[in-house]
């Protein structure tokens, strides 16, 4: 989730059309923010190195994902104060089509229920709202199934606004809905569950809802991060940050097969949890949020896991922290940006610091790096 509400100019660069891998999720092919394409565009403008650049109906959080010659971007119209969906051509920016789906768009004035990312295989592509919409269409734009989330398991339980992007992984899609126990601002109920759901790509039918449960309290449970795909050796698991603690999922059947926590041990109550999860190197971090350290797991066990399983963190240096953006890791490294400390860290897999850097600007940076 990025918490910045974006411009309302959908914009792509000349170098980005010319390359031919595809960007399928909001964190990109490989699930960690990066692509093995090169010549990529160091610098632009409103006007220099830019391919098209369209207008949108209104604003969102969303990313734009690409699929061979498409760009699909979640979104409102904000005169109608309606959800839509949208498809671009990506050679010129044409609308190919656009879907306006549920009238109401917002419930405060921070974010709007089209803050979670698109998702495709390249077959189907799939839009989730705030709302609890769940809409799969071919890449043609034709409607395949669509069903609301909210309704099937509950008012979502969130002070703000929901904004988890879902995953694509095989034949699977998975949402996770980690929220609170009783009801805040007059939504969800005392029986609120979180939970990773899975639902078959092709027809949207669950196939599994794993509940999760947290020892985190008030805000502290909710989490707007999005669940990420990750292989150690041989096993595939889904990992899931949020409620105090990270965990990783058997793809399968949701069983829970470890668990590391945590890094709020006195049950802060206002530790809502906004970075996904990102793996490389045989680590996955933790970031933990409001200004405190980035943890990397190193998950080789079942159940719970011990201090033994923390690789290393960046508590001894205040600079290496994300409230908000999802690091990045490629060619070995992680690359993490502090929004509250205003900085970009080049970090390998073991912690240590290759450069540290001051972003420039007086502007606070909550998107995440790509």
């Amino acid at each position: 989730m990025r918490r910045l509400q974006l411009s309302l100019a959908l914009m792509l660069t000349i170098a980005a059309i010319t390359q031919a891998t595809n960007w399928p999720h909001w964190r990109g092919p490989f699930y960690n923010g990066s692509t093995d394409e090169a010549a990529l565009p160091f610098e632009w403008s409103r006007t220099d190195g830019v391919l098209w650049s369209v207008e949108l109906p209104g604003c969102s959080a969303a990313t734009p994902i690409v699929w061979d010659d498409r760009v699909f971007i979640s979104g409102v119209d904000a005169p109608q104060d309606r959800l839509v969906a949208m498809c671009f051509d990506a050679a010129d920016g044409k609308l190919l089509w656009r879907h306006d789906l549920a009238q109401g768009t917002q419930r405060d004035g921070r974010s709007n229920y089209a803050s979670a990312s698109p998702v495709t295989d390249g077959r189907l592509v799939v839009f989730f709202y705030a709302n609890g919409d769940l809409v799969c269409y071919d890449m043609a734009g034709a409607r395949q199934w669509a069903r609301n989330i909210q309704q099937d398991y509950g008012t979502f339980a969130f002070l703000w606004t929901f904004a988890a992007s879902p995953t694509i992984v095989g034949d699977r899609l998975y949402i996770q809905v980690l929220q609170r126990d009783v009801p805040v601002s007059g939504r969800g109920s005392s029986r609120n569950d979180s939970y990773l759901l899975a639902v078959g790509l092709a027809d949207g039918k669950t196939l599994w809802r794993q509940i999760r449960p947290s020892q985190a309290v008030a805000e502290s449970r909710e989490a707007f991060s999005t669940p990420i795909p990750h292989r150690f050796g041989d096993s595939l698991q889904i990992l899931v940050v949020g409620g105090d603690d990270l965990t990783g999922h058997d793809p399968a059947t949701g069983e829970e097969l470890w668990r590391w926590g945590t890094w709020n041990p006195r049950r802060i109550g206002h530790w809502r949890l906004v970075p996904s999860p990102v793996a490389g190197g045989g680590v996955v971090l933790a970031c933990a949020p409001k200004d405190d350290p980035i943890y990397a797991i190193a998950p080789k066990g079942r159940g719970v896991l011990g201090d033994d399983a923390v690789a290393w963190t960046s508590a001894s240096t205040r600079q290496i922290t994300s409230d908000v953006p999802t690091p990045t890791f490629y060619d070995g490294d992680f690359f993490i940006l502090s929004d509250l400390r205003k900085s970009l860290a080049r970090v390998d897999a073991t912690g240590g610091v290759k450069w540290l850097i001051e972003t420039p600007g007086r502007s606070k940076y909550e998107a995440s790096p790509t």
